[in-house]
């Protein structure tokens, strides 16, 4: 029964133990109130803006980021268009170098075969006058041995300037 008695009276509270237990509750309350929650409530403010700069940064550093990659795919697309450019004027004016190149060439080969048809041509010629020069000089001899041998006697002579004569009172 003892032991009932003193579950009992742990049981039901007294009413001095529930107003002792109230006035220690409220004056923990009012002192964490004005030592502790203050503090700790202005530390978690100081954190909480503290977190939203950093996430203010973070979005300005992300949205910069994004800025500087629209930035470099301009001037990537820039730098290619502009080396696209350079190759295709390179490639024309290798074109354009060939292209002189191959008629200087071609001018240059006209000119060395008109040339060396040219001096074909006065050889051929050169040769041809001596050739006729040497022709006439032979066919004087001949005729000169011949008329010497033809006219050795004064018989034939005078049959060959009566020939001649006839053949110019023909003509």
């Amino acid at each position: 029964m003892f032991s009932t008695v003193i579950l009992a009276s742990l049981i039901e509270p007294g009413i001095g133990l529930i107003f002792w237990t109230s006035i220690t509750f409220v004056l923990l309350v009012v002192i964490l109130g004005k030592f502790a929650w203050k503090p700790i409530l202005n530390a978690i403010k100081t954190r909480e803006e503290g977190i939203e700069k950093a996430l203010a940064s973070a979005e300005s550093a992300l949205n910069d980021m994004r800025e500087l990659k629209s930035a470099n795919d301009v001037i990537l697309a820039n730098a290619r268009a502009e080396r696209d450019t350079l190759l295709k004027e390179a490639r024309e004016t290798k074109d354009a170098i060939i292209a002189e190149a191959k008629h200087k060439a071609s001018a240059e080969s006209d000119r060395i075969l008109t040339s060396a048809r040219e001096q074909i041509t006065n050889e051929k010629n050169a040769a041809i006058d001596e050739l006729k020069k040497q022709v006439a000089v032979l066919s004087i001899e001949i005729a000169e041995k011949i008329l010497k041998s033809e006219l050795s006697n004064d018989e034939k002579q005078k049959t060959l300037v009566t020939n001649l004569m006839k053949d110019v009172n023909l003509n």
